[in-house]
């Protein structure tokens, strides 16, 4: 029998960023659990993150209000699944807080953190999806563009501050 990949990925179903980064992973943990910091770089510029909610537990609220150059407004809601600090944050869209099934949802996303070196951070991003389209359209809105610049934008609040 064929073993999974680490962390169950699969090339047809899931996206995956990997770098390495020269914080600390308890800096980007804190950028990644703290409302205020998620603000600063969550949503690659010119967006914004204008609100964002996170009730830091299994089955807690992941809450984010993101806004257009344009001023649209997109709300995402979702539930975080597992919290290891420094190390580990699973959160998905579709279930909501409290475990609550939510329709529409899209993906899970993973948060990897692995010290790496004296002061760095393997970071490694999973999205998974339910299937190879649904796959296909988060790869096309510019997963890996997107996320590959948010992660810069994370790294330059933390050691700008």
């Amino acid at each position: 029998m064929k073993q999974p990949a680490a962390h169950g990925i699969d090339p047809k179903l899931d996206l995956v960023l990997e770098r390495v980064i020269d914080i600390p992973p308890d800096k980007v943990w804190a950028g990644w659990t703290r409302p205020a910091m998620i603000k600063k770089w969550f949503t690659p510029a010119p967006w914004q993150t204008v609100d964002c909610t996170i009730d830091l537990k299994p089955g807690g609220l992941f809450y984010t209000l993101m806004r257009s150059p344009e001023g649209q407004e997109f709300s995402n809601r979702g539930c975080i699944l597992e919290v290891v600090e420094n190390e580990r944050l699973v959160m998905t869209d579709t279930l909501g807080p409290g475990w609550r099934p939510m329709a529409g949802g899209f993906f899970t996303a993973l948060v990897l953190l692995e010290p790496h070196g004296a002061a760095g951070t393997k970071y490694t991003a999973i999205a998974k999806h339910a299937d190879e389209a649904a796959r296909k359209k988060h790869e096309d809105m510019g997963f890996h563009t997107g996320w590959g610049k948010a992660l810069d934008q994370l790294v330059a609040l933390v050691k700008s501050g």
